[in-house]
Protein backbone atom coordinates (compact mmCIF):
# COMPACT_ATOMS: atom_id res chain seq x y z
CA UNK A 1 0.00 0.00 0.00
CA UNK A 2 1.36 3.37 -1.02
CA UNK A 3 1.24 5.67 2.01
CA UNK A 4 1.29 8.68 -0.30
CA UNK A 5 -1.68 7.49 -2.34
CA UNK A 6 -4.41 8.84 -0.11
CA UNK A 7 -7.40 11.04 -0.76
CA UNK A 8 -7.30 14.02 1.56
CA UNK A 9 -10.47 16.04 1.94
CA UNK A 10 -9.21 19.58 2.47
CA UNK A 11 -12.77 20.88 2.91
CA UNK A 12 -13.14 18.73 6.02
CA UNK A 13 -10.51 20.86 7.75
CA UNK A 14 -12.83 23.86 7.61
CA UNK A 15 -16.01 22.15 8.75
CA UNK A 16 -17.09 23.11 12.25
CA UNK A 17 -20.04 20.83 12.94
CA UNK A 18 -20.32 22.00 16.55
CA UNK A 19 -21.01 25.58 15.38
CA UNK A 20 -24.36 26.50 13.83
CA UNK A 21 -24.55 27.90 10.30
CA UNK A 22 -25.67 31.35 11.47
CA UNK A 23 -22.74 31.56 13.87
CA UNK A 24 -20.33 30.54 11.11
CA UNK A 25 -21.65 33.41 8.99
CA UNK A 26 -21.19 35.70 11.99
CA UNK A 27 -17.59 34.56 12.38
CA UNK A 28 -16.96 35.30 8.71
CA UNK A 29 -18.10 38.88 9.32
CA UNK A 30 -15.92 39.12 12.43
CA UNK A 31 -12.74 37.87 10.78
CA UNK A 32 -13.35 39.82 7.57
CA UNK A 33 -13.65 42.97 9.66
CA UNK A 34 -10.54 41.97 11.60
CA UNK A 35 -8.53 41.65 8.37
CA UNK A 36 -9.60 45.15 7.32
CA UNK A 37 -8.75 46.51 10.78
CA UNK A 38 -5.24 45.05 10.60
CA UNK A 39 -4.74 46.63 7.18
CA UNK A 40 -5.87 50.01 8.52
CA UNK A 41 -3.60 49.63 11.56
CA UNK A 42 -0.67 48.88 9.23
CA UNK A 43 -1.61 52.00 7.26
CA UNK A 44 -1.59 54.08 10.43
CA UNK A 45 1.86 52.77 11.33
CA UNK A 46 3.08 53.47 7.79
CA UNK A 47 1.84 57.05 7.95
CA UNK A 48 3.73 57.59 11.21
CA UNK A 49 7.00 55.91 10.20
CA UNK A 50 7.33 56.91 6.54
CA UNK A 51 5.38 60.10 5.93
CA UNK A 52 5.48 61.62 9.45
CA UNK A 53 2.18 63.32 8.63
CA UNK A 54 0.58 61.90 11.76
CA UNK A 55 2.85 61.36 14.74
CA UNK A 56 1.65 58.63 17.05
CA UNK A 57 2.01 58.94 20.79
CA UNK A 58 -0.02 60.02 23.79
CA UNK A 59 -2.52 62.01 21.72
CA UNK A 60 -3.23 59.17 19.30
CA UNK A 61 -3.59 56.76 22.25
CA UNK A 62 -6.13 59.05 23.89
CA UNK A 63 -7.97 59.34 20.56
CA UNK A 64 -8.04 55.52 20.36
CA UNK A 65 -9.65 55.32 23.78
CA UNK A 66 -12.14 57.99 22.77
CA UNK A 67 -13.07 56.15 19.57
CA UNK A 68 -13.44 52.90 21.48
CA UNK A 69 -15.70 54.55 24.04
CA UNK A 70 -17.72 56.17 21.23
CA UNK A 71 -18.15 52.79 19.55
CA UNK A 72 -19.24 51.16 22.81
CA UNK A 73 -21.81 53.91 23.43
CA UNK A 74 -23.26 53.80 19.90
CA UNK A 75 -26.38 51.59 19.83
CA UNK A 76 -26.31 48.60 17.49
CA UNK A 77 -28.98 48.60 14.79
CA UNK A 78 -29.25 48.68 11.01
CA UNK A 79 -29.29 52.49 10.94
CA UNK A 80 -26.03 52.89 12.87
CA UNK A 81 -24.12 49.99 11.30
CA UNK A 82 -22.24 52.16 8.79
CA UNK A 83 -21.46 54.70 11.50
CA UNK A 84 -20.07 52.01 13.79
CA UNK A 85 -17.96 50.61 10.95
CA UNK A 86 -16.50 54.08 10.32
CA UNK A 87 -15.71 54.44 14.01
CA UNK A 88 -14.08 51.01 13.94
CA UNK A 89 -11.98 52.07 10.94
CA UNK A 90 -10.83 55.23 12.71
CA UNK A 91 -10.05 53.29 15.87
CA UNK A 92 -7.94 50.78 13.91
CA UNK A 93 -6.02 53.47 12.04
CA UNK A 94 -5.22 55.40 15.22
CA UNK A 95 -4.21 52.21 16.99
CA UNK A 96 -1.66 51.59 14.26
CA UNK A 97 -0.42 55.17 14.53
CA UNK A 98 -0.03 54.79 18.31
CA UNK A 99 2.46 51.98 17.66
CA UNK A 100 4.68 54.49 15.87
CA UNK A 101 7.04 55.37 18.77
CA UNK A 102 7.84 51.68 19.37
CA UNK A 103 8.42 51.15 15.65
CA UNK A 104 10.74 54.17 15.51
CA UNK A 105 12.93 52.68 18.24
CA UNK A 106 13.01 49.30 16.50
CA UNK A 107 13.96 50.81 13.15
CA UNK A 108 16.95 52.61 14.67
CA UNK A 109 18.16 49.26 16.01
CA UNK A 110 17.33 47.22 12.92
CA UNK A 111 17.86 49.27 9.73
CA UNK A 112 16.85 46.27 7.60
CA UNK A 113 13.27 47.55 7.87
CA UNK A 114 13.62 49.10 4.41
CA UNK A 115 15.49 46.14 2.88
CA UNK A 116 13.44 43.77 0.69
CA UNK A 117 15.93 40.95 1.27
CA UNK A 118 15.95 40.77 5.04
CA UNK A 119 13.27 40.10 7.61
CA UNK A 120 13.28 42.88 10.15
CA UNK A 121 12.08 42.78 13.73
CA UNK A 122 8.75 44.22 12.63
CA UNK A 123 8.19 41.60 9.91
CA UNK A 124 9.25 38.79 12.26
CA UNK A 125 6.96 40.10 14.99
CA UNK A 126 4.01 40.30 12.58
CA UNK A 127 4.56 36.77 11.25
CA UNK A 128 5.01 35.45 14.78
CA UNK A 129 1.88 37.20 15.99
CA UNK A 130 -0.13 35.90 13.04
CA UNK A 131 1.07 32.34 13.70
CA UNK A 132 0.25 32.54 17.41
CA UNK A 133 -3.16 34.09 16.75
CA UNK A 134 -4.14 31.59 14.04
CA UNK A 135 -3.01 28.55 16.04
CA UNK A 136 -4.96 29.48 19.15
CA UNK A 137 -7.96 30.65 17.11
CA UNK A 138 -8.25 27.31 15.34
CA UNK A 139 -7.72 25.52 18.65
CA UNK A 140 -10.73 27.37 20.04
CA UNK A 141 -12.82 26.76 16.90
CA UNK A 142 -12.14 23.03 16.78
CA UNK A 143 -12.45 22.48 20.52
CA UNK A 144 -15.66 21.44 22.21
CA UNK A 145 -18.00 24.37 22.89
CA UNK A 146 -17.40 26.20 26.18
CA UNK A 147 -14.32 24.07 26.89
CA UNK A 148 -12.11 27.14 27.30
CA UNK A 149 -14.56 29.49 28.99
CA UNK A 150 -13.21 28.43 32.37
CA UNK A 151 -10.09 30.42 31.50
CA UNK A 152 -11.95 33.69 32.09
CA UNK A 153 -11.70 33.57 35.88
CA UNK A 154 -8.18 32.16 35.77
CA UNK A 155 -6.90 34.86 33.43
CA UNK A 156 -8.55 37.61 35.45
CA UNK A 157 -6.84 36.31 38.59
CA UNK A 158 -3.47 35.97 36.85
CA UNK A 159 -3.60 39.65 35.91
CA UNK A 160 -2.89 40.37 39.57
CA UNK A 161 0.44 38.59 39.19
CA UNK A 162 1.15 40.69 36.12
CA UNK A 163 0.55 43.83 38.18
CA UNK A 164 3.01 42.55 40.79
CA UNK A 165 5.69 41.94 38.16
CA UNK A 166 5.15 45.41 36.72
CA UNK A 167 5.50 46.94 40.18
CA UNK A 168 8.74 45.01 40.76
CA UNK A 169 10.10 46.31 37.48
CA UNK A 170 9.28 49.90 38.48
CA UNK A 171 10.81 49.56 41.96
CA UNK A 172 13.97 47.64 41.07
CA UNK A 173 14.47 48.53 37.42
CA UNK A 174 15.83 45.05 36.81
CA UNK A 175 16.00 43.45 33.39
CA UNK A 176 14.82 40.03 34.51
CA UNK A 177 11.46 41.18 35.86
CA UNK A 178 10.92 43.13 32.63
CA UNK A 179 11.62 40.08 30.46
CA UNK A 180 9.51 37.91 32.74
CA UNK A 181 6.75 40.49 32.38
CA UNK A 182 6.89 40.33 28.57
CA UNK A 183 6.85 36.54 28.36
CA UNK A 184 4.16 36.36 31.00
CA UNK A 185 1.94 38.77 29.07
CA UNK A 186 2.40 36.70 25.92
CA UNK A 187 1.25 33.60 27.79
CA UNK A 188 -1.78 35.46 29.15
CA UNK A 189 -2.71 36.78 25.70
CA UNK A 190 -2.64 33.28 24.21
CA UNK A 191 -5.20 32.34 26.82
CA UNK A 192 -7.27 35.41 26.02
CA UNK A 193 -7.38 34.46 22.33
CA UNK A 194 -8.80 31.06 23.29
CA UNK A 195 -11.26 32.58 25.75
CA UNK A 196 -12.42 35.47 23.55
CA UNK A 197 -12.91 33.24 20.50
CA UNK A 198 -15.10 30.78 22.35
CA UNK A 199 -16.93 33.57 24.15
CA UNK A 200 -17.76 35.19 20.81
CA UNK A 201 -19.07 31.85 19.54
CA UNK A 202 -21.19 31.38 22.65
CA UNK A 203 -22.57 34.92 22.43
CA UNK A 204 -23.44 34.39 18.76
CA UNK A 205 -25.19 31.11 19.55
CA UNK A 206 -27.29 33.02 22.09
CA UNK A 207 -28.27 35.74 19.61
CA UNK A 208 -25.54 38.37 20.09
CA UNK A 209 -24.42 39.04 16.50
CA UNK A 210 -22.53 42.29 17.13
CA UNK A 211 -19.65 41.47 14.79
CA UNK A 212 -18.21 45.00 15.06
CA UNK A 213 -17.56 44.82 18.80
CA UNK A 214 -16.48 41.18 18.60
CA UNK A 215 -13.93 42.30 16.01
CA UNK A 216 -12.63 44.91 18.47
CA UNK A 217 -12.02 42.24 21.10
CA UNK A 218 -9.94 40.08 18.76
CA UNK A 219 -8.18 43.11 17.27
CA UNK A 220 -6.99 44.19 20.71
CA UNK A 221 -5.72 40.65 21.39
CA UNK A 222 -3.72 40.71 18.15
CA UNK A 223 -2.25 44.18 18.74
CA UNK A 224 -1.22 43.33 22.31
CA UNK A 225 0.58 40.16 21.20
CA UNK A 226 2.28 42.08 18.40
CA UNK A 227 3.40 44.89 20.71
CA UNK A 228 4.90 42.55 23.31
CA UNK A 229 6.57 40.37 20.68
CA UNK A 230 8.27 43.42 19.18
CA UNK A 231 9.67 44.33 22.60
CA UNK A 232 10.93 40.77 23.15
CA UNK A 233 12.67 40.70 19.76
CA UNK A 234 14.08 44.20 20.29
CA UNK A 235 15.59 43.16 23.62
CA UNK A 236 17.09 40.05 22.01
CA UNK A 237 18.74 42.08 19.23
CA UNK A 238 20.10 44.61 21.72
CA UNK A 239 21.53 41.86 23.94
CA UNK A 240 23.30 40.26 20.97
CA UNK A 241 24.77 43.51 19.67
Amino acid sequence: MNVFDRNINIDALFKFSQISHSTQLHLKNVYSSLAVCLFLAASGSFVHVVTHLLQGGLLSTLCCLGMMFWLAMTPRNSETEKKRLMILAGFSFLTGASLGPILDIVITIDPSFFSPFLFSIIATAFLGTSSIFLCFTFSALYAKRRSYLFLGGTLASVVNLHSTISLMNILFGSKMPFLAHLYFIQLIMCGWVLFDTQLIIEKAENGDKDYVWHCVELFLDFITIFRKLILILKDKVQSES
